[in-house]
């Protein structure tokens, strides 16, 4: 019994460390995020600076949303913990495809045809409400209802079973995929659906596509160590997804507001953004607190 306790507190010590090894990598991510809106700011001006960790802020926040989906995709499926860092690679690649598309396109949209701000600012207040609804519903999302689950499964037939790290498999002589090409498509899938949000989101901060782009990318960078700190907080940060609700309600309106000609200073945007954002992770930390005291108390009495 010695040696299984010894080799079980080897493996905590393993997986403390490589939770210290991703935030330090998270740390790393954001410190260069910094760095490089610092630099705008020296080269192009404060205005540039507060555009880019405004949009910044904004795509970081919707990436970890991006991720939570992630971890109930992973979750749903039964993905082995060996597989995952697969099929994480190519949802992180098809994230960056994904954006880099939708920014070519949002900006060729938005230089031609200026109402196009309203069809953006639209789907930001629809996302926000039904980040809220969802929320208020509480209930575990069960990803069998999923429509973009649906969809995949009724398109691809699946084996029952995982096969490594392989996409397909043979079964009774035939080429089939494994459920590790659904959850793959399932998650490649979610991606587009992020896009079409994180895209009118970071417009209706700037319409720079320097800064659009550079914001967008500094976000994605550091999705794949942050995975690793979201699946382990996912139940932590129980108001993040509302706070993110907020922050797009906030664009969308914003975005209607200067449409109709009145202007917003991107430092208010950049002081709202914060604000909203670190109140719902707070929020979120102290609600955590709160019921770790309660278990003491219990466990007192």
């Amino acid at each position: 019994s010695s040696s299984s306790s010894s080799s079980s507190s080897s493996a905590v010590a393993k997986e403390s460390e490589e939770q210290v090894g991703n935030m330090a990598e998270v740390a790393a991510w954001v410190g260069a995020a910094v760095a490089f809106g610092l630099g705008v700011g020296a080269v192009m001006g404060a205005e540039k600076a507060e555009e880019f960790f405004a949009g910044y802020l904004l795509e970081q926040s919707l990436s970890v949303d991006n991720l939570f989906v992630f971890v109930l995709v992973f979750d749903y499926f039964k993905v082995p913990l060996a597989s995952q860092p697969r099929v994480l690679n190519y949802g992180i690649w098809g994230a960056m495809v994904m954006r880099a598309a939708m920014i070519v396109a949002g900006y060729e949209a938005v230089t031609n045809f200026k109402p196009i701000l309203l069809v953006f600012a639209g789907v930001l207040i629809f996302s926000s409400y039904k980040l809220i609804a969802e929320g208020e519903e509480e209930e575990e999302e069960d990803m069998s209802e999923n429509a973009i689950v649906k969809f995949c499964s009724d398109l691809l037939p699946v084996s029952k079973e995982y096969d490594g790290e392989n996409f397909f498999t043979t079964e009774n002589g035939a080429k089939i995929a494994t459920p590790l090409l659904l959850c793959l498509c399932v998650i490649e899938l979610s991606d587009v659906v992020f896009a079409v949000d994180s895209i009118p989101a970071v417009f209706g901060i700037t319409e720079d596509p320097f800064i659009v782009y550079s914001s967008n990318i500094f976000a994605i960078m550091g999705l794949r160590s942050l995975f690793a700190f979201v699946a382990t907080m996912v139940a932590e940060l129980e108001y993040l997804q509302t706070a993110v609700a907020a922050v797009l309600g906030f664009v969308g309106c914003k975005m209607v507001v200067e449409f109709g000609g009145v202007e917003i200073p991107t430092e208010a945007s950049l002081a709202v953004v914060v604000g909203m954002l670190g109140a719902g992770v707070a929020l979120s930390l102290a609600k955590k607190d709160d019921g770790e005291g309660d278990k003491d108390v219990d466990k007192a009495a």
